[in-house]
């Protein structure tokens, strides 16, 4: 009796791997002319200034430009790993960005879930307008709130104070304040614009099984636990690898505007530490080394959330 062999996959010549090639790219050139303008951006601000990363590993000088200056190999980094500021500067970029995650990162899906169970057009659509719009203002006019707010004299904070007995605090100048000043300025400006992702989100759920859950007498709280969250879970765990990926960046625009010598040592980060090491003392060799060992951190810790997140929920990023 003659056994059955499976079939072999038919190849192509190369000629006619080519040539189909090629007809699927005219057929797509309207996609990928759309796509071009963005693999430039790309190409220009992320994978071109990767050239300039050897700086961290040479002993740069303007004058001499990149490939001229004086290869020192891993002399920069050894001198952060063994500067005083090290320690510090690990301290607190991680208690601002857990900070962040645990305070901040809830807000935005608790915030889509309420707007999404408003009914009124009008009144829904003005609710998202309001928490969406302090996403446009810029760090300059958000610390000059805080410092309207805060202001020992004539900040509304300090005058409720005094109004109950107290006495007027320096917010912006104590130290213990400025990780909860920072962390709630940034829920306020940011939460509103991160709930578009998942209202987005929610937009994709099947009505269905909410006419389902209806029928079969389920309550909103129900609705919510067995419908809704799962629903939002994996756009959930995206976001939070993708948050996890930049635990080390936090950024230095808003905290160079808010911080102060008195204020350094809970507000000096990495970034901030990177931007006065390059632009005020011009050593731009040690910032590089700093900035790469901060990129590379980041890169690892995304990479071992996304390979925990697929194991566990067979959700991920790749």
């Amino acid at each position: 009796m003659k056994t059955a062999t499976a079939a072999k996959p038919i190849t192509l010549p190369t000629a006619n791997r080519l040539d189909h090639a090629c007809k699927k790219f005219w057929r797509s050139r309207y996609l990928l002319l759309m796509l071009l303008p963005a693999l430039i951006w790309y190409i220009v601000f992320m994978y071109a200034p990767m050239y300039g990363a050897q700086i961290a590993f040479r002993d740069f000088s303007p004058v001499l430009g990149i490939t001229g200056s004086k290869w020192v190999g891993f002399k920069y980094f050894t001198q952060f790993f063994k500067s005083e500021y090290f320690g510090r500067l690990i301290k607190n970029t991680l208690g601002i960005s857990l900070y962040s995650i645990i305070v901040g990162f809830p807000i935005p899906i608790i915030l889509a879930l309420l707007i999404n169970e408003v009914r009124g057009k009008f009144f829904k659509r003005s609710v998202q307008t309001v928490v969406y719009l302090p996403h446009f203002i810029s760090a300059v006019v958000v610390v000059s709130i805080l410092s309207a707010l805060l202001s020992p004299s004539s900040g509304l904070i300090n005058q409720l104070i005094t109004a109950f007995g107290g006495t007027p605090i320096h917010f912006m100048a104590e130290p213990k304040y400025f990780k909860t000043i920072y962390v709630l300025s940034d829920i306020w400006q940011s939460a509103g614009y991160g709930s578009i992702v998942y209202m987005a989100a929610l937009t994709g759920i099947d009505p269905s099984l909410y006419e389902a859950a209806t029928v079969d007498g389920a309550s909103k709280w129900d609705k919510l636990i067995h419908i809704t969250l799962p629903g939002l879970l994996p756009t959930i765990i995206i976001m939070l690898i993708l948050r996890m990926g930049s635990i080390f960046s936090v950024g230095y625009e808003k905290i160079m505007l808010m911080y102060n010598p008195a204020t350094y040592e809970t507000a000096d980060v990495i970034s901030t530490y990177v931007y006065r090491r390059a632009f005020e003392s011009g050593d731009y060799s040690f910032s590089a080394a700093v900035g790469l060992f901060n990129s590379v951190i980041n890169f690892t810790i995304i990479m071992l959330f996304n390979k925990f997140s697929k194991k566990i929920s067979e959700v991920s990023l790749w």
